[in-house]
């Protein structure tokens, strides 16, 4: 029997764009009924019958819209000025691609030189005609580049009162308060993708370069010289710097250049230039821990921003961005020998593909070992380390010459794999920052072995116990306090100033860090009564050394706020011994030694006041001391024991604890209550056990401390014609 046909439809067909929008574009079938065709209709209805989820509500009606009849009004379903809106957007995207077309051959040409001028006035840090620029974040002269209204005008003259998206990643596009018309060199700046949360191009790269010279953290992770040749390329090429490292650099920076800090009195500083970028680049980095996206400039912004937390004494930021750095890391593969790893299949974790070339490589190891020597300093107190040296398979990175130089030398061939690593040092992959990092690494493993010594402890350490007896306390010992400083190359023996009057800041923390690790190894075994006890003598050792380091540094005009702010920590632990002996003087009665320790504790309380008044790191730690001292404070026979062994400089009458030296709330001054300082219970110092408490001792003659407490080592404080050092190249 024949197939019968089929009846035609009643329903007319449809002329050409006659469907609805929706329809159309998912070439569905339309009735092009008003306002909703039935096809929507039913997608709505199917849609609203299931419960939306949390924070998600559905449509109100179906989605459903009709291209306008020319001749004809817009149809009444269609928002006017939703209308415009669209438009707006799709004019600003045009403009947008069309600047992106034009060839950007020399600097000279690009958004980043371009005369951010307005009525004959430079935007910039360079304006003296008296007219006042934007609001800049300090009131210091650095603008940022806002998008007012006129430009919106500009782009759509028959629109009012809207404005378009930024054609830029930043997370908006601010609207400034200026109503003239804009010049061309502005609007091609915000156009072609400048971010306008930051500086003007100029202020940018002085704050670039203030962070390469003087910060001595973050800066490893960067390779300086093609990142100041990126600066130079169009903002929306793929080699353009991520603008998340540059608003970290801009916050890092900020402690150098900005005129406009406060210091709260409990140490804190408020810089809003540095608030501002710090915002931003937590907005960057909360989008990558949601999407995964730009995850390796993002996680290098972390590191940058991570260190300027340290710096800042800002605890709670610092833990959680030392866990989040190390989690992010590990699927980036960044562990395994060559940051790559091309086996595990099943489990594809890995974001990043395998390094593009040398340059690639080392940015890669530098920014994971960077990664592990944060996580290694901010336990320092007691806390576990976020990854195991087991789980480290990665190489060494190489010298800093060789990275800089694009040198495309083999890989390290040292790694935490190697027995002797913290023993022998290759020549050829050997400079100061390997050494420093090596040094770390061996705190880290004294952090490791009173970690999990005291975890399933029943009593804490004694003083009356002998530590050597504790399995693999001999060994590790051995390594901090003779070992590591004796196997050191024979140029990287002793520190000393350059030619030109600089510093090597990772050389001279290579001569503290194995001192503060012997510190910290041997203090809960710390008893001055037993005058033939080895821990007394590697914590009276190690304290000299520091101590000896900081007087040799102190005898010259350096800035020592440039060394790397671990120092505060080794400062602090050598103040610790120092109270101790200080205490056991005073119950023996010995007031000339003593007043000796006091004048030492009082130079290192002013080696952290000093470097506080830059980094407050500094003057957490000093708070955290006065708080160890109350007990002698109390005890001691000294009238103004704070000012004992204080130098008098010629620009003070007062001493060296002057009003701009010391915080207002007189933490330098007599000795507060210490509940003032539950404040810095969160310092990765203050753990207990860490460096013990001082606990009373017997009170024997004092000739078995005639070797331990040797004449204080008075620094001679003079004025070379030394000029502050840069940080090591």
């Amino acid at each position: 029997m024949p197939k019968a046909a089929s009846s035609p439809s009643n329903r007319p067909a449809l002329r050409r764009n006659q469907a609805c929008l929706s329809c159309r574009k998912r070439k569905l079938k339309c009735d092009a009924a008003r306002p909703h065709c039935g096809t929507c209709v039913k997608q709505w209805q199917s849609l609203i019958s299931v419960p939306p989820p949390v924070g998600y509500a559905h449509p109100t009606e179906p989605q459903c819209s009709y291209d306008p009849v020319e001749g004809l009004p817009i149809a009444p379903n269609v928002d006017p000025s939703e209308k415009i809106r669209m438009l707006e957007d799709q004019i600003a995207r045009l403009k947008n691609q069309l600047e992106n077309t034009r060839n950007y051959n020399s600097r000279s040409t690009s958004p980043r030189h371009a005369q951010l001028t307005h009525n004959g006035a430079r935007y910039g840090s360079g304006s003296s005609n008296g007219q006042t620029p934007e609001s800049s974040p300090n009131g210091g002269g650095i603008v940022l580049p806002h998008a007012s209204l006129e430009v919106m005008h500009q782009l759509s003259p028959d629109s009012t009162g809207s404005q378009p998206r930024g054609s830029t990643s930043s997370p908006e596009l601010r609207q400034g308060n200026n109503r003239q018309s804009m010049p061309d060199p502005l609007m091609d700046l915000l156009f072609v993708g400048w971010d306008p949360d930051l500086p003007d191009p100029d202020t940018l790269d002085h704050y670039i370069d203030i962070f390469f010279k003087c910060d001595p953290c973050g800066s490893r992770i960067l390779h300086r010289p093609s990142f100041l040749a990126s600066m130079a390329l169009h903002p929306k090429d793929p080699n353009y710097p991520h603008p998340a490292i540059l608003h970290a650099i801009c916050a890092s920076a900020s402690r150098w250049a900005s005129q406009e800090v406060v210091t709260m009195p409990d140490g804190t500083r408020r810089d809003k230039f540095a608030d501002l970028h710090v915002s931003k680049t937590r907005t960057y980095i909360d989008r990558t821990m949601a999407t995964g996206q730009d995850i390796f400039p993002v996680m290098q912004a972390c590191i940058i921003l991570s260190w300027y937390f340290y710096q800042e004494g800002r605890w709670v930021e610092v833990w959680i961005f030392a866990g989040f750095q190390t989690r992010a890391a590990v699927p980036l593969r960044l562990n395994y020998p060559g940051t790559f790893s091309a086996t595990g299949a099943n489990s594809p974790g890995a974001y990043l593909a395998p390094p593009k070339d040398f340059r690639d490589l080392e940015c890669r190891r530098r920014t994971w070992w960077m990664t592990i020597m944060f996580d290694r300093i901010v336990s320092v107190g007691g806390w576990v380390h976020a990854v195991d040296e087991r789980d480290i398979g990665t190489e060494f990175p190489l010298r800093r010459v060789d990275f800089d130089n694009n040198a495309n030398v083999p890989p390290n061939p040292q790694g935490l794999y190697s027995p002797d690593l913290f023993t022998h040092h290759p020549p050829m992959y050997t400079d100061s920052f390997i050494l420093f990092l090596k040094a770390v690494m061996m705190f880290g493993r004294v952090t490791d072995y009173n970690t999990r010594n005291n975890l399933r402890a029943s009593a804490p350490p004694s003083k009356n116990q002998n530590p050597f007896a504790l399995p693999g306390f001999k060994e590790l010992d051995q390594l901090v306090a003779i070992d590591f400083l004796q196997s050191l190359p024979l140029e990287y023996k002793h520190w000393e100033l350059t030619s030109d009057g600089a510093l090597d800041t990772d050389l001279y923390m290579v001569h503290l860090v194995p001192h503060a690790a012997a510190i910290t190894l041997h203090n809960p075994y710390l008893n001055f009564s037993d005058s033939s006890s080895t821990s007394t003598r590697r914590c009276i050792h190690a304290t000299r050394s520091i101590l000896a380091a900081y007087y040799r540094l102190s005898e010259t005009s350096l800035d020592i706020t440039r060394l790397h702010p671990f120092a505060t920590i080794c400062w602090y632990l050598a103040a610790v011994v120092q109270t101790q002996l200080c205490k056991y003087f005073i119950e023996i009665g010995d007031t000339a030694r003593e007043q000796t320790v006091w004048g030492e504790i009082n130079a290192l309380r002013f080696a952290m006041l000093t470097y506080g008044s830059r980094s407050p790191i500094g003057t957490r730690q000093e708070k955290l001391l006065q708080g160890l001292m109350t007990e002698i404070v109390r005890m001691t026979t000294q009238v103004q024991p704070f000012e004992v062994g204080v130098p008098l400089y010629p620009f003070s009458h007062a001493g060296v604890f002057s009003k701009d030296t010391v915080p207002r709330d007189g933490t330098g001054a007599p000795l507060p209550d210490s509940t003032q300082y539950e404040g810095t219970s969160d310092s990765p110092t203050a753990v207990t056990g860490m460096v013990g408490s001082i606990t009373s001792s017997s009170s024997p003659t004092g000739a078995s401390l005639s070797n331990w407490a040797t004449p204080a080592m008075r620094p001679v404080y003079q004025t070379h014609n030394v000029p502050p050092y840069p940080h090591a190249q």
